[in-house]
This record gives C-alpha cells, structure tokens and sequence, in this order.
C-alpha cells in the first residue's frame, strides 16, 4: 500500500524575511542593554554599600582633597600653569601631585615599551639564527630574564648597576657629550632658544602635528605632509626656536641638557629587558609557525636571509604578533607601578603620599585606578588602530 504523500514547506535557503531580522536584531540590542544595565546596577550597588559603610563609621566620600596644597616635594614632575610648565611644588595641589606622577608614568612606560621592541624583536630573531652562540646567547638572557621577578631585576639595576656608577667629577664622558654617573644619565637635549619668537615656536609646533597627523591618517596624508613640511619651513624661516644644549658639569650639578634621574634609568632598564625577554618568546613562536615551504622557496629564489626577514618573515609576524604585543604593553604600564621600590615617583608613589596625607586612601585609590584604566585603553586603541592598518594593507611594508 502506497503511503501518503506530504509536502515540504518551501527552502529558503537559509534567506531571512525583513522581519525576521528586525526582531533578531531587537533581541540582541535587548539583551546587550539588560547586560549593561546589570553592570551598572552592581557597580551602583556596590557603590552605595561602601558608602553607607563609611557613613556608619563617620567618614564622608569627599574628593575636595584633590584642591588641597599637597605640602610635599617631588623629586622630578611637572605641573602646566598659566604661564607655561614648571617644576612640581609643594604649595601646589594633591590634583597636580597626581597628574605629575601620571607624566611620570606614561614617560618612562613610553620609552620602555619602544625599546623593549626593539630589544624583543631581535632577541626573537636571534633565538632562530643559523649562528649556533647568536641563538644560545638569546636563549639564555630570555630564560633569564623571564624566570626572575621583575622587583629583583629592579632592585639589581638600581643598586648593582646604576648607583655603582662613578661619581659626577670622575664620571664617564661620551662622544656627544652623553654623561653617565650615579647621579643621573644626562644627555645632550634641545631647548627653546633665548631670543625665539612666539610665531616660530608655533609654526613648529604645528607642523610637528600636522607630520603626525600624516603618519596616522591616510585619507589626508600627502596633504598634511605639504602643510606640515611647509610650517616647518615657516618656522625655519622666522627662526628656528629650538637649540641643541650640551650637558655641562659646574661644580656638583649638571647645567643645560637633558637629565634622566638614577631611578628612572633603572626603571627604565628593568622595563625594558623584562618585557623584552616575553617579547622575543612571541617573535620566535610568529616565525616558527612560518611554513617550513616559504623560507625553501625564498633561498631557491636566490634571497638572502636578511632579504627573506625583510620581505617574506616581517610581514607576515608582524600581522600575528600585534595583539600579543599589546598585551605586553599593557602589563608593562601597569607594572611600571614597582618604581615604588626604588622610589621613582610615579603615579602610584605620589598617590601613596597623597593618602597618607590627607587620610582619603579610597577616594585617591579610585582616582589612580581610572588613570591605569585609560592608559591601558589608550595603548589598546593605538595597538588595534595599528592592527587595523597593517592587515588592511596586507602586512608591514
């Protein structure tokens, strides 16, 4: 006996009906809402909790210590005023104290996270070479340095390495008039020129902007690049504000140039090789992973090797190891709060002193979290923008 036959609704093909997907994409534009609206339901929650928790103890949630006179020193920070930037003093406010310890902090993770790049990149590139000790040396400083903690490798830079340095009368000089003593690391810098005119400084400032503005936008670039040039040349043209200063010992100090303070060298340096060692692991994991077929095939082209990085390695690590860069660099930011122990100023360090103080150790604390906070974002913005360039442009060039 034949069985019945049925019929089949129609296929699709998998093809949605326009009100299908409005009321998809309602139910998730509902559910990222109740999300958000749950986490600011904790965080409200959690905010009125510790607040009648103080309250029951007689402590008020005040930020009003932030307009307060710090009535401490700093041994190295800078406060912008009305007429200009000065040294940080004590009769300016905790708010100052706070934002000079943060100037602090995003310079030397600045310079850190440049230099442990580059130190990373070839420490990296150095664990494949050919040369049997080039990739014995790189393997033992990595292992090295990323089975140490990182509070002793700042400890033996500050006390074994930098304050081991000569003192400032029999200091070593270098070509250029570079000077390295335990006072400090001072370097010939650039400074405003005594007879420069306003109109020159700004011209020069704004092409420097304009330059940046080129190397960031694409859309615009060569525009930028003509005007940037062209204000550079104005700025020439009215007088160049800037002058090169050599560093000049006088008696106990250092006049004129630039000087890096001994706890910033060591931080700096700790930094640096740290995050360096993690680094070159990442590179060489990148160029590993390579197809064994690529290099075999760049060497029957007749490449060298330095050609094959250059051209074949490069752009291809670079696209796999930008994200895990960023990570490095974030934990390097937030790590560079170990300057505590050798009493470089930064962020963390002056607001210590600021809760001690002035007795707000909570109002101050979430103060500093929310600077940490938007320096990671910003590194993370600026490494996603650079990840977003380099793979729509199919690799480094």
């Amino acid at each position: 006996m034949e069985q019945p036959m049925t019929l089949s609704p129609p296929a699709t093909g998998g093809l949605l009906t326009p009100r299908v997907r409005t009321r998809r994409k309602a139910l998730y534009a509902i559910k990222q809402a109740a999300i958000v609206l749950a986490v600011l339901a904790i965080i409200a929650w959690f905010a009125l909790s510790v607040r009648a928790g103080l309250a029951r103890n007689g402590i008020a949630f005040d930020m009003g210590f932030l307009k307060q006179a710090a009535g401490f020193d700093i041994s190295e920070g800078l406060v912008v005023v009305s007429d200009g930037i000065r040294a940080f003093q004590s009769n300016d406010s905790n708010a100052d104290a706070l934002l000079a310890g943060f100037v602090n902090t995003l310079k030397v993770a600045s310079l850190a996270i440049v230099l442990s790049t580059i130190l990373g990149v070839l420490l990296g590139m150095g664990r494949v070479a050919h040369n049997w000790l080039v990739r014995q040396l790189s393997f033992g400083v990595v292992e090295l340095l990323r089975n140490t903690p990182m509070l002793i490798q700042l400890v033996f830079w500050y006390f074994a390495v930098v304050l081991k340095l000569p003192l400032l009368d029999n200091a070593v000089r270098w070509y250029g008039g570079l000077i390295a003593s335990r006072q400090g690391i001072f370097l010939p810098g650039l400074a405003i020129a005594p007879d420069a005119s306003a109109a020159a400084a700004w011209a020069l400032i704004g092409g420097c902007v304009l330059l940046a503005g080129a190397a960031a936008l694409r859309k615009f670039r060569w525009r930028l690049l003509a005007a940037g040039l062209a204000a550079v040349a104005i700025s020439f043209a009215l007088g160049f504000p800037l002058v090169r200063t050599v560093p000049m010992v006088k008696g106990f100090v250092v006049q004129d140039g630039l000087s890096l303070s001994p706890e910033f060298v060591a931080l700096l340096l700790g930094l640096t090789v740290y995050t360096a060692a993690f680094i070159a692991e990442i590179v060489r994991g990148a160029i590993l992973a390579l197809a064994r077929g690529q290099w075999e095939a760049s060497a029957a082209l007749g490449m060298s090797r330095r050609t094959t990085y250059r051209d074949v390695v490069v752009p291809q690590v670079f696209r796999v190891v930008l994200p895990a860069f960023g990570n490095q660099y974030i934990s390097l930011a937030k790590t560079s709060s170990l300057g505590i122990a050798i009493g470089y100023p930064d962020l963390f360090n002056v607001y210590g002193t600021v809760a001690n103080q002035s007795g707000r150790s909570l109002e101050g604390v979430i103060v500093v979290m929310l600077a940490y906070l938007v320096l990671s974002w910003s590194i993370s913005a600026c490494v996603n923008l650079l990840n977003r360039r380099i793979v729509a442009k199919g690799g480094v060039k």
